[in-house]
Formats: structure tokens, C-alpha cells, sequence
């Protein structure tokens, strides 16, 4: 057990070096799922079932880099919903920039798509998701999902792709992005997908962000299943602002 001495060693960090360490592995061979959450310091996921209001300037910065690194961002359909998604949108020249020195981003700039998992094809056609302008959103459903809300979601402009039989696994989530060749993959929830990632033992790194305040209430956890998995995970760094956020970087043992 350590104790970190005092706030005089801090050192300040500019916005390339928070890029340097949030890069992912160089040209990985294979998908690499990060997950990224934010929670209160009494572990709230949420504040009235949205995650916005645990936000602070640091959590949104990290968010904001998070995404520019990113090949896709893939997100449960409850959180869709609630968090009312659209296009991602990035900085294309700071995405080629990127690809350049090898961090992620996109050779042409290109945003990351957004690939919205639901079993059911549960989704409205007519949501922001697909009616913000940018990059065409993936949707990865089942082969048992209504055709009838499959044929909506193509006419609406999103690729349907089918990523199991009756349940998105794990496995079909990680073969159907290496097939769009998108490796870096970021993860934003929600617990239940987070969970279920968790227990296919698929995270290969966790972003979590404390948010410095109590929030109480009956808010869930950031992963949830019906099973427990418990996951060694080695720290990678702490970074701390000034308002007393607090954003930590987890890899699992796997990864090593």
C-alpha cells in the first residue's frame, strides 16, 4: 500500500498528452473493447436514468478524446434511447492526425459510427440515431428479430447486421466489427451490455470516471448480469482535476 505524497508532484498534462494516454495498443490484431463510465463516488451510473448530469469538464474532455480514438462506438439500445443518440462527431483532421502517429482516428477523418446492440430490433426509425447527419449508424440484432423492424431500420439508413440467433453475444459482437475491420471499440453501456461483456470475459480495458459528488436514489451499478465473473484488472493510470474528478484507466490481466 502507497500513499501519493502531496498535489506539488502533479503534473499539469495538455490535450496531446491526455491522447498519448488514452491511445489504444498499436495495430491491434483483433477487436480491443473499451468500456467507458462515469459514476458518482456513492457509485450512481445515473441521474434520472440519464448520465449527463454526472458529467464534469474533465469527464467530458475524456469522453470527447475517447471518441476521436475510436473505429466504432457501440452502445446498448436501452441507453440509446435514454441518452438520445446521434452521429458521433469528431475532429476530422485531429482523426487523421491520429491515424498517423498510430493512437486510432481514421486515415480520411471519418467520425466513428455508432453500433447500437438490441436483440429485438427494438429501435424508432425516426430517432436522432438515424436522423443526425453523420456517418451511418450500424445496428447488430439477431437473426430471430422481426424482419418487419429490420426492414424499417435499413429504409431508415442504418446496416443491419445479424450478430447471433436469438441473443447478441459477445463473440458475434467482436467477428461482426472485425469483419468491418473497426478494432478499436468503444464501449459507452450500458451496465446490462457491460455486464454481459464482462462475464464473456471480452473487456480488454475499463475508462471509469468518478464524478465527486453523492447522488443516493435507486440508480444501478455500471455492469450488471446474472452471474458474477470476477475480472483482475491492473491500473494504468489516475488523472485528477480540480474540481476533484477523478478519471481512472483499468486493463485486464489478459491484455498484459
Amino acid at each position: 500500500m502507497q500513499r501519493m505524497p502531496n498535489a506539488i508532484q502533479l503534473t499539469e498534462l495538455n490535450h496531446d498528452d491526455l491522447l498519448a494516454l488514452y491511445a489504444y495498443p498499436a495495430g491491434p490484431a483483433a477487436p480491443w473493447i473499451r468500456v467507458n463510465f462515469v459514476t458518482s463516488i456513492d457509485g450512481a451510473v445515473t441521474i434520472d436514468g440519464r448520465s449527463g448530469g454526472l458529467g464534469t469538464p474533465a469527464d467530458k474532455k475524456v469522453f470527447q478524446i475517447l471518441r476521436d480514438l475510436a473505429d466504432v462506438v457501440v452502445v446498448g439500445a436501452g441507453t440509446a434511447r435514454s441518452e438520445n443518440y446521434g452521429a458521433a462527431h469528431t475532429d476530422s483532421q485531429l482523426r487523421m492526425r491520429l491515424h498517423h502517429h498510430g493512437f486510432g482516428g481514421d486515415p480520411t477523418g471519418a467520425a466513428p459510427r455508432i453500433a447500437v446492440v438490441t436483440a429485438s430490433a427494438d429501435l424508432d426509425p425516426t430517432s436522432r440515431l438515424f436522423t443526425d447527419t453523420g456517418a451511418r449508424p450500424i445496428v447488430l440484432t439477431t437473426a430471430a428479430a422481426p424482419a418487419g423492424r429490420k426492414r424499417a431500420i435499413t429504409a431508415a439508413g442504418g446496416q443491419v447486421i445479424e450478430a447471433g440467433e436469438t441473443s447478441v453475444t459477445a463473440e458475434g459482437l467482436r467477428n461482426a466489427l472485425e469483419e468491418l475491420e473497426m478494432r478499436r471499440v468503444l464501449c459507452e453501456g450500458g451496465p446490462a451490455l457491460f455486464g454481459d461483456l464482462i462475464v464473456a470475459q471480452a473487456v480488454d480495458e475499463l475508462c471509469l470516471t468518478l464524478s465527486p459528488m453523492l447522488v443516493a436514489g435507486t440508480e444501478r451499478r455500471i455492469a450488471v448480469s446474472p452471474n458474477a465473473m470476477p475480472t483482475p484488472m491492473t491500473c494504468r493510470h489516475l488523472l485528477f482535476d480540480d474540481d476533484g474528478t477523478i478519471l481512472t484507466r483499468w486493463v485486464a490481466h489478459h491484455t498484459l
